[in-house]
């Protein structure tokens, strides 16, 4: 009985030794880490969003852990300013939506989940994850950008001929909030890139894997 609990105990470590082995640190960043699990769940929950083929290839990891790096800073920004999150009844909505939008019935929505290697779980997550992220590039960086009537005019210029084929009989005027939306979008969207960039500049990256370098 004795020598039975002893080869029991033996395999629990050596499970556990296993499990260790396969969920490797991936990369570290100051006192965060990007496991070799967390990349494979990106890739799969981004390949189902967008509808494509599961790609678990190196060139997919090495995209997949930067995107996980990216959150990295950005929970970190949301955490020290205090920045809201989205709730879950507000990814529920979206993943409602996902689920009208693209599949006949929750039979097919449960089989694609299992395609991937997928829990409802882990879409709901990316979904509020997502829903927070959006939110905080609006409040960080939005405030900070301007644009002129100036700009708005130099814009229509630049894009006349293809706005007067999407919008015909239309003026400068007329198109001004929507031109204007369109450039401080653009704006928010340089001023975040830049943001991410300047994280990366300043913080030490150690990869344990040389591929994701």
């Amino acid at each position: 009985m004795r020598c039975q609990a002893l080869v029991g105990l033996l395999l629990l470590i050596h499970c556990a030794a296993w499990a260790v082995i396969i969920d490797r640190i991936a990369i570290v960043v100051g006192n965060a880490i990007i496991k070799d699990s967390d990349i494979q769940r990106d890739i799969r929950v981004t390949d189902f969003l967008n509808s494509a083929p599961l790609d678990l290839t190196i060139a997919a990891r090495k995209k997949a852990a930067n995107r996980l790096l990216d959150q990295i800073f950005i929970r970190r920004e949301i955490r020290i300013g205090a920045y809201p999150t989205a709730t879950l009844a507000e990814a529920d909505r979206q993943l409602a939506s996902l689920k009208k939008q693209r599949f006949r019935s929750e039979a097919s929505y449960q089989q694609a989940l299992r395609r991937y290697g997928l829990t409802e779980l882990e879409l709901r997550t990316q979904f509020q994850w997502q829903l927070t992220v959006l939110r905080f590039i609006d409040l960080r960086f939005k405030p900070a950008v301007m644009v002129t009537d100036e700009d708005v005019e130099n814009y229509y210029h630049a894009h006349a001929a293809a706005l007067r084929r999407e919008h015909p009989g239309e003026s400068v005027d007329d198109l001004h909030d929507q031109i204007r939306d369109i450039l401080s979008g653009e704006r928010v969207n340089q001023q975040f890139f830049a943001w991410l960039n300047d994280q990366r500049k300043e913080n030490k990256i150690q990869y344990r894997e040389e591929s994701l370098a």
